[in-house]
């Protein structure tokens, strides 16, 4: 091979892709050489290696970040997740209080790809006792609460998940305390914000994230508000929360958001997310807006109230405006999650193509943002929100000597979703080569059977 940079060849070579490095800002065509699991070298000439991946009219990016999702347990939700380019899988919402023997089982059954797990207000308050979502944990509980999750951090956990919208009842003192511990342990709070109150004002989403923005500016906190395109569905609400977090950010305020490329939510019916009044908090829909996951049925008052009885069943809410997606999309404040895993077949398609969908539907197809801006929201920018918590995050998000080799290559003329809310289990396509630690996971386009090269992603500083 003419022009090989004189030196040992490298255990795998990827030669003459379109290689983009969202820290560096590097957007050009380059080789990148792999000893082990590091990057060890990104050169302008040719490499020679063991194995050489001929990247020539595809794009070569980091790993894409998932930071709201549970990791998969089954192969199925994780096989999903690598098509759609993901080599990390943190659950930022919320893990449980056990976070030891939560890695010690990802541990021992394997993974596709790097996992990790915050610990979660939910799980905290039910262990401390406070299982009455409608009433705040009590001084002793919430103590209780505090020193489990302290406990959890020093296990590993990354951050602390809230889920508010799901326990009405919570203090704004549970939230404070918790964000407390969060900014002593340096580790970042992500909320699934509050609903106030059976029927909320029409202003009930921009309390919820002044109540975030509040907490982190009396702790100093980082914040992250999850998949705030359903959290805040009104176009002009949007635009003013986004404004908020604008101005809390320019005043040294650590507050940030994520986003899922698709214009319906989903939760269980038997949550309080479902209490009287539901219909005016999602903007005005009805029962036929509600499709459960099982079956894609559409809902009647009848069935409705059947599975409420029932405990609950999973549904998919369709109420998003595509402006209020676009508008997250595009904010520089906003990153890419999905909030989702296929199981059994079934779920939202955001479990399987969040990451292809904003590359091909928001990318190629409607220019909501660049490939380098999607890209950086992909991966460089989850990596930053973890960097403070996990050492290991500062090798991740990038493509430089020394970053770790997780990477994914693909065509950017065919990368796209096939999910739907009818088919959600449907691979992503697109996706060529797709490395987890300096190992192949998919190889020209197929799974390469056996390959479990993840490893946890604990907090450790």
């Amino acid at each position: 091979m003419n022009g090989i940079v004189a030196q040992e060849p490298y255990d795998i070579a990827i030669i003459g892709g379109r290689v983009i490095d969202p820290e560096t800002g590097l957007d050009a065509v380059r080789s990148i050489g792999i000893r082990g699991d590091l990057i060890a070298v990104v050169s302008e000439e040719g490499l020679d290696a063991a194995t050489v991946i001929d990247a020539r009219g595809l794009v070569v990016a980091p790993g894409f970040i998932d930071i709201l999702a549970s990791p998969p347990r089954a192969d199925e939700g994780a096989v999903f997740k690598i098509f759609d380019g993901v080599t990390s899988v943190v659950s930022m919402h919320g893990g449980p209080v056990g976070t030891a023997e939560w890695y010690e089982e990802r541990g021992r059954s394997g993974s596709f790809h790097h996992y990790g797990t915050t610990v979660g207000h939910g799980p905290l308050r039910v262990a401390a006792g406070a299982t009455d979502p409608y009433a705040a944990a009590t001084p002793s509980q919430l103590d209780s609460m505090i020193e489990m999750a302290r406990r959890a951090l020093t296990e590993g956990a990354v951050g602390i998940g809230f889920g508010v919208a799901y326990v009405p009842g919570a203090s704004r003192l549970e939230v404070l305390r918790l964000f407390e511990l969060a900014a002593a342990e340096g580790v970042p709070c992500h909320l699934h914000i509050r609903h106030f109150g059976p029927v909320p004002p029409s202003n009930s989403s921009l309390d919820a994230v002044e109540e975030v923005i509040a907490a982190a500016a009396v702790t100093g906190a980082s914040a992250q508000i999850v998949h705030i395109g359903s959290m805040v569905a009104d176009p002009a609400d949007m635009a003013a929360a986004l404004w908020m977090i604008e101005g809390a950010r320019s005043r040294g305020i650590d507050v940030m958001a994520d986003v899922y490329p698709y214009t319906a939510a989903s939760t269980g019916l038997g949550t309080t997310t479902f209490d009287d009044g539901w219909q005016q908090r999602f903007g005005g829909i009805d029962y036929d807006d509600l499709e459960l996951v099982s079956n894609g049925e559409r809902l009647t008052a009848e069935r409705f109230n059947t599975f409420r009885a029932q405990g609950g069943a999973p549904v998919v809410i369709h109420y998003i405006p595509e402006v209020t997606i676009r508008a997250a999309l595009a904010h520089p404040l906003v990153m890419v999650a999905s909030d989702g895993v296929i199981q059994n077949g079934r779920g939202h398609p955001r479990g399987a193509g969040t990451f292809a969908r904003v590359l091909g539907k928001y990318v190629r197809e409607s220019s909501v943002i660049e490939l380098p801006e999607a890209i950086e929201k992909m991966t460089l920018m989850p990596a930053l929100r973890l960097e403070a918590s996990v050492d290991g995050m500062k090798r991740k998000g990038r493509l430089q000597r020394g970053s770790d080799a997780d990477i994914v290559v693909f065509d950017p003329e065919t990368v796209g979703d096939r999910a739907t809310f009818a088919d959600p289990a449907q691979r992503s396509v697109g996706m060529r080569w797709v490395l987890v630690g300096g190992q192949v996971v998919i190889s020209d386009g197929e799974l390469r059977d056996g390959a479990r090269p993840g490893r946890p992603i604990r907090h450790d500083r």
